[in-house]
């Protein structure tokens, strides 16, 4: 009885346990590649030293993934913003010249003492969990993500926004 259980959910996959069909939804292809993205992703976590360095050299794309309201108050100096919902395949080709672009993400959990700007998520909803996954479904394959939690006050990274405090 267990094993036909078994089976039969493996047959059936995630996406579909309960018969509605959406090719446009593919859950199991989700955690299929999650899976892979994974193995990558903790190997491409870098520090903010790095991550600073990275974003000087040519051919590197600073990506914010943010909405528009977060991003348009705060954001690393120089980044290029497409809030996560607006991410389509048409939208990404604008944003990156390939596929193989060099491609440096950071979210809201990376960030303390901003919480107007950088509102932490759940840690399992991390914008970067999602941002690096989406990417790498998308084929962009050359994504490093900023590891660190960073207290805002005290990062060497650059700002620029609608709040950046002037002199």
């Amino acid at each position: 009885m267990v094993l036909t259980v078994l089976i039969g959910f493996k047959i059936t996959g995630f996406g579909q346990t309960n018969g509605i069909p959406n090719r446009f939804i593919d859950y199991d292809g989700f955690l299929t590649n999650a899976a892979k993205v994974a193995v990558v992703r903790n190997e491409r976590r870098v520090s903010e030293d790095r991550f600073i360095e990275m974003a000087r050299e040519t051919d590197t794309i600073v990506f914010d993934a943010r909405s528009d309201d977060k991003y348009e108050r705060l954001h690393v100096k120089g980044a290029r913003h497409l809030s996560f919902p607006e991410i389509t395949e048409a939208e990404l080709a604008k944003m990156f010249p390939s596929k193989a672009t060099r491609i440096l993400i950071y979210c809201n959990n990376n960030f303390l003492n901003a919480p107007n700007t950088f509102a932490t998520k759940a840690p399992a909803a991390s914008l970067n969990i999602h941002t690096f996954n989406t990417l790498y479904n998308y084929g962009y394959t050359n994504v490093h993500e900023l590891g660190p939690l960073i207290d805002i006050r005290n990062s060497r990274l650059q700002f620029e926004g609608t709040q950046v405090k002037k002199p």
